[in-house]
């Protein structure tokens, strides 16, 4: 027993060693990813959302690959489903609101 308490500051910095580098890498992309828009960038979100109805109005979606058709289902699962959890989060209830 004595030699497994032993073993414990030595577990703990080498899982502080191993996970810096890891951390560091999250940081880096979360800054960047996680980041509100800039006013910068509102021409280019404006410009992806013309280009979106048009190609929607044009009918280019039925030109897409299965996999692309399939990509895009899943994200726009997950975000009704992130949507969910954040109504579901803001009413503190699954159904309905208490009232």
């Amino acid at each position: 027993m004595a030699g497994a308490v032993a073993k414990i500051p030595v577990l703990i910095n080498t899982a502080i060693a191993d996970f810096r580098p890891k951390f560091a890498i999250f940081l880096k992309y979360a800054k960047v990813e996680l980041a509100p828009p800039k006013v910068s960038e509102i021409p280019q979100i404006r410009a992806g959302i013309a280009k979106l109805l048009s190609s929607a109005k044009s009918g280019a979606w039925k030109q897409q690959t299965v996999k692309q058709a399939t990509l895009n289902t899943l994200v726009g699962a997950e975000v009704l489903f992130w949507f969910y959890i954040g109504e579901c989060i803001g009413k503190r209830h699954f159904v309905g609101y208490d009232v």
